[in-house]
């Protein structure tokens, strides 16, 4: 046995999905189509909905509370059963701390297929969810599941913040400075061990930062007075950042020289090991995004690596900058780097430079 086999089983769950985690997302020009068809919402209990494209969605319950509300399930990442579970859990849950908001209950969401792929696998992968889930204080009250040939997993999470500590991509402000909070890669990787072009130990560093909860980086953000964030998720670091520019009527310029990145991803990009949730963020982001000449190849892809249980991109004022990097670095968090700043200019477009600042 390999250590390309999950736990006991012999199978390999990657080689059971078209794609890998978020990389197996609709591309964002394909959801703004199905977008377009919802209702507009008028509702002033309504703060957050899908118009303004942020992580949840928030609903006032009183003048000091709100709920959060969100769902996020995907195809396998990894082989193992039990860290499929995990990384798919610390995914859902990330929406609710890129809020600004703390997790109250969860639900499954499962489909696995009645035959060929042993419900004790399914078991392993509920039960690496309920590990992260009570890691987080989010209770897991049940879910729903259906028959389908390829298995997927995830979690609808709720969760509260208060109405005036809400972090969305409305609030920054030109002159922020942009903090990401995990290393980027886990799309290039998990590819490559789909495609056995790396094995389960060589990606371990990847699978610790996926299945790492974003907790303590949103209470670092709140600590810190941060309104503006989301989480690096499916669209990679510029769809994401690119919505921040949206809501909030700001540009961007980024410094590839500062961006913290997974051993053995910058390896992979050279070597063509991309996500087809990658490429088509590739060609979303060329619109909008301006590269200098010496920014590397393998840089401008890991910008756009559908990354999933990425960390947070945090947007926080020069002032409070470094009571920020102090919060997160007492938090523990895998990574705290000034990866650029917002700035004005044409609305959603960005400048990445080689540039390395303080």
């Amino acid at each position: 046995m390999n250590d390309r086999q999950a736990t006991g089983t012999g199978i390999r769950l990657t080689a059971l999905s078209h794609g890998a985690g978020c990389a197996c997302k609709l591309g964002a020009a394909e959801l703004a189509q199905v977008l377009r068809h919802l209702p507009s919402v008028e509702d002033p209990r309504v703060l957050v909905d899908a118009a303004s494209h942020d992580d949840a969605a928030v609903f006032r319950l009183s003048a000091d509370r709100a709920l959060i509300a969100t769902t996020d399930f995907f195809t396998p990442i990894v082989d193992d059963a039990r860290n499929w579970g995990a990384i798919a859990a610390a995914n859902a849950l990330s929406d609710v701390y890129a809020m600004g908001g703390t997790p109250l209950f969860a639900l499954n969401l499962v489909a696995w297929p009645r035959t060929g792929l042993s419900f004790d696998l399914l078991g392993e992968v509920m039960a690496g969810a309920a590990e992260v889930t009570q890691e987080a204080g989010c209770l897991l009250l049940g879910g729903h599941s259906i028959d389908d040939a390829e298995p997927k997993f995830g979690l609808a999470v709720t969760g509260e913040v208060h109405p005036d500590r809400m972090m969305t991509n409305r609030g920054a402000r030109a002159g922020d400075c942009l903090v990401l909070t995990k290393p980027l890669g886990t799309g290039v990787l998990t590819t490559a061990l789909k495609r056995d072009r790396l094995t389960e130990a060589e990606i371990a560093p990847a699978v610790a930062s996926m299945r790492a909860l974003n907790a303590g980086a949103a209470r670092a953000a709140q600590a810190a007075g941060v309104r503006a964030a989301t989480d690096v998720t499916g669209f990679g670091l510029l769809g994401h950042l690119g919505n921040i520019l949206t809501g909030s009527g700001l540009a961007a310029e980024l410094w590839t020289e500062n961006l913290p990145v997974l051993a053995q991803a910058r390896q992979m990009a050279e070597e063509g090991s991309l996500p087809g949730g990658t490429e088509r963020n590739i060609a979303a982001a060329a619109v909008l995004t301006t590269c200098d000449a010496d920014v590397p190849a393998a840089d401008r892809i890991l910008l756009n690596d559908a990354q999933t249980s990425g960390g947070l991109l945090l947007a926080v004022a020069p002032e409070r900058l470094d009571s920020l990097l102090d919060a997160l670095h007492a938090e523990g968090t895998l990574a705290r780097a000034v990866i650029g700043r917002l700035v004005t200019g044409d609305i959603g477009t960005l400048r990445v430079t080689r540039e390395k600042r303080p």
